[in-house]
């Protein structure tokens, strides 16, 4: 199907466009009421992102609401893990839990590569039904979390400051650490092709704890494998977002990806000096930013396009955005996007 809007897979492979493409992580939740009254409608979340038809409904709501150029599939990382073998919960007010976790070569006998028609199908069901509702009207981006971010959850089992148990491994179990990272990167291959084969025009890998580890140890543990999953993946442009990673950026430059993310505490023009002119870079407003008034909104955007410039830039927050910020900022920061940018283009 021909896409009436592919501004943001123009951008990603380096192409002129008309203005700059924009949209949001976490653009399909909490700070829409109808994506509230959807979940509500559910036991929870989890219920929500197997739910292919009703997930397709959130996925879309940003789309008709925000404006946004491209739709992301509603689902979560920790699809991949439960996948394996390995569910989890996802408490209220406190975010996922593992009843159980890895913590020996023997655990690993309990989980397997991933089957992703068989233990994703939902997902996958969800892609084609958002594929078909959307009609063409923007392309639609799939997910996954990097093999890191998944294994620090694998291991910890929660959400941490620190995710000591996963980093402690690193350094006292290092090849099983780099066992169970393989069967992750694996999983998420197959996951991401998936994705792609069911109408996926992009795709994004999270690396949502990569700033937790020194920089060798990140090269190391996460980077090899992002690594293999962007060369595995040929047949739709490939983001990197990796969190707190700064001390990356160089060597970000050198995956087969068309595209970096970047978070609000990394300099725009650092990052453009240390990636190089082949890449496209995304983001980074700080999110906090859409706290404020629509002209400080206006304002800040305004500063953020002037200083990525027209060229290789999609336009989003340096990460997903706060489920208390008002959806209407939201609107201001996109329409400025939107409009701003299409006259520097044209002055």
């Amino acid at each position: 199907m021909e896409l009436k809007n592919d501004l943001i897979l123009r951008a990603a492979r380096g192409e002129k466009t008309e203005r700059t493409p924009v949209w949001l992580m976490r653009q399909a939740g909490r700070i829409l009421p109808e994506y509230r009254a959807v979940r509500n409608s559910l036991s929870g979340f989890i219920e929500l992102v197997k739910n292919p038809d009703l997930a397709a409904e959130v996925t879309i709501q940003p789309v008709d609401i925000l404006g946004v150029d491209a739709a992301i599939i509603f689902s979560d990382i920790l699809v991949i893990p439960e996948a394996m073998g390995l569910p989890y919960e996802m408490i209220e007010k406190k975010g996922p839990w593992f009843p159980n976790t890895i913590k020996s070569e023997a655990d690993l006998k309990n989980i397997r590569i991933a089957d992703s028609s068989s233990d994703l199908g939902y997902v996958i069901d969800a892609i084609k039904v958002t594929k078909r509702e959307l009609a063409g009207r923007v392309p639609l981006i799939g997910f996954a979390g990097a093999p890191w971010t998944i294994f620090c959850y694998m291991v910890e089992g929660h959400g941490s400051k620190t995710f000591s148990n996963a980093r402690k491994m690193l350094y006292t179990q290092p090849a099983l650490a780099e066992k169970l990272m393989q069967m992750i990167t694996d999983s998420t291959i197959t996951y991401l092709k998936a994705q792609i084969e069911a109408g996926a025009n992009i795709v994004q890998v999270f690396d949502s704890w990569a700033g937790i580890l020194p920089a060798d140890q990140y090269e190391q543990f996460s980077m090899k494998y992002i690594r293999q999953i962007c060369s595995a993946i040929t047949e739709v442009p490939v983001t990197v977002f990796a969190k707190g990673a700064y001390f990356a950026r160089k060597s970000m430059a050198t995956l087969d990806c068309e595209t970096i993310g970047l978070d609000w505490n990394m300099d725009i023009k650092e990052s453009r000096e240390l990636v190089g002119p082949n890449k496209t870079l995304q983001g980074n407003l700080d999110p906090c930013a859409l706290y404020g008034s629509n002209t400080e909104v206006e304002a800040a955007t305004k500063k953020m396009l002037d200083a990525f410039g027209p060229d290789r830039h999609i336009a989003n927050l340096g990460h997903g955005v706060y489920p208390d910020i008002d959806p209407e900022k939201v609107k201001v920061f996109v329409n400025t996007v939107k409009e701003y940018s299409a006259t520097l283009r044209n002055s």
